[in-house]
């Protein structure tokens, strides 16, 4: 487990919340990608080594597949599966589950917050990832949900925030 201050971790929004909801072609959601892949970059040029995920569908996935990609240039990277509960993608579609095992698979370390679902099982797991982490990467609408929640916790925890802005056509 490395040292809370090398560790970042992130939130950000599922499909639902997102203007392209499941479009990864869409022109925002390229931006946005290439927004949190410049941000795990600069987290790793000011010292970041380990990067926590939740691993929910949308903007969890791609922060886990830009902090893959950094691996690959930087191998002291370390990428941690933090999955809520192991029930996670068992309403998702064969694909999506597809990609999230094969992301989980990669990752150096899964770390499974609750044995089984309960209603706060998705807040613990953004906790946990607060709690082990000096640096939050968010992609935040101002939207309420669980990524207010998390961006909540991390600014009552002293985190740095680092806030990527959702792509909603007029950049």
């Amino acid at each position: 487990m490395r040292a809370r201050q090398e560790t970042c971790c992130f939130t950000g929004h599922r499909p639902g919340k997102l203007p392209w909801r499941f479009d990864e072609t869409d022109q925002r959601c390229l931006l946005l990608k290439r927004r949190m892949q410049d941000a795990v970059e600069a987290a790793y040029q000011e010292g970041y080594r380990h990067f926590l995920c939740g691993m929910a569908l949308g903007c969890d996935l791609y922060f886990c597949e830009c902090v893959m990609a950094l691996r690959e240039r930087h191998p002291d990277v370390t990428v941690e599966a933090a999955v809520p509960c192991p029930t996670q993608a068992d309403g998702w579609t064969a694909a999506q589950r597809a990609r999230y095992q094969h992301l989980v698979e990669g990752c150096d370390l899964e770390t499974l917050v609750s044995a089984k679902y309960t209603p706060t099982c998705m807040q613990r797991r953004d906790r946990y990832m607060v709690d082990h982490a000096s640096l939050l990467i968010a992609a935040f609408d101002g939207t309420a949900g669980g990524t207010q929640y998390t961006m909540q916790y991390a600014m009552q925890r002293g985190l740095d925030i680092v806030d990527l802005p959702i792509p909603s056509g007029n950049e």
